[in-house]
């Protein structure tokens, strides 16, 4: 019989999956379409879907204090920035590069509680995050052909995603998971509506509007199964296995866009999900492993 532990595993590598593949969906339609456009429809599609979702499951409740508000919207904030960064630097960079530096997140989300809320931060976390991102310097190579302004988009987008992460674990338990998820993907239908309206709006194709709605079913599958994960097992075991989503990524951009990463962005990808591991591992150590809460509206 498959303990709760092993389905866990498979739930949060079925996220992983999902999450990667509308990465890929996305990348596909790099200049096919206005990148504004793209998220504006996607997120009109994500909201409605986990409305939908939310109501489901009863988690739909948007009453909430200012103080928990004011959090929620500064991870819209974070969220929505984060896919600009993210998004411009994966339609310019291979897929297994721009996944290998977000893979930090562990690691930027432990030095931001840190040095923003006060949480302990011994010599083991700090040399986990030296060498973590030692990683990414492997991964990004500055100074070389392959650095350039889309390698900083990335690690822009890891620190939007690290504020987002951090506003969640300000978030107070009262708030529902999804209805956090949901005004996050509200937030961003709005921000890059605003930014196409002053823009052309431009006619999509069959084939576009089909890989478009493959990436939304994709990102709402990660976000669903994101929140089944919570809900069985042992979150110090089965987090690591967020990392699968690296392995999708090089399958995928193997496959899909011909690519295969320089041997020094593999080494950096190992040492940064080695990094990461152990990182999750110190804080199941020390009883402050990541809560279901924030994982599920982290959601990677």
């Amino acid at each position: 019989m498959i303990s709760e532990n092993m389905r866990g595993a498979g739930l949060m590598m079925l996220a992983m999956v999902g999450f990667t593949l509308n990465d890929t969906a996305l990348k596909m339609l790099a200049g096919d379409a206005p990148l504004f456009q793209l998220l504006f429809i996607r997120g009109v599609l994500a909201t409605a879907a986990l409305a939908a979702m939310a109501h489901f499951m009863g988690q739909l409740d948007f009453r909430m204090s200012r103080r928990d508000m004011k959090w929620v919207s500064f991870r819209a904030i974070g969220e929505a920035s984060a896919a600009y960064f993210f998004l411009t630097a994966l339609f310019h960079m291979p897929l297994a590069n721009a996944t290998a530096i977000l893979q930090t997140l562990p690691l930027t989300v432990t030095l931001g509680a840190a040095l923003f809320m006060g949480m302990p931060f011994g010599w083991r976390r700090g040399a986990t995050i030296l060498i973590g991102f030692i990683g990414v310097l492997l991964i990004v190579r500055p100074g070389t052909e392959g650095f350039n302004q889309y390698s900083v988009y990335a690690l822009l987008a890891v620190l939007c995603v690290t504020l987002r992460d951090l506003s969640t674990r300000l978030v107070s338990q009262a708030v529902p998971s999804l209805t956090v998820t949901v005004t996050s993907a509200a937030g961003v239908m709005v921000f890059f509506g605003a930014l196409q309206l002053p823009a052309t709006w431009e006619p999509m194709a069959l084939t576009e509007i089909g890989l478009l709605l493959a990436a939304t079913t994709s990102i709402v599958g990660g976000y669903a199964f994101s929140v089944m994960v919570m809900r069985i097992g042992d979150i110090s075991f089965i987090a690591p296995f967020r990392y699968t989503g690296l392995i999708w990524a090089l399958i995928l951009g193997w496959v899909v866009f011909g690519d295969w990463p320089h041997p020094s962005t593999l080494i950096g990808g190992g040492i940064v999900v080695a990094s990461g591991i152990y990182m999750l591992y110190r804080e199941a150590i020390v009883g402050r492993s990541h809560s279901p809460r924030n994982l599920a509206r982290g959601g990677r």
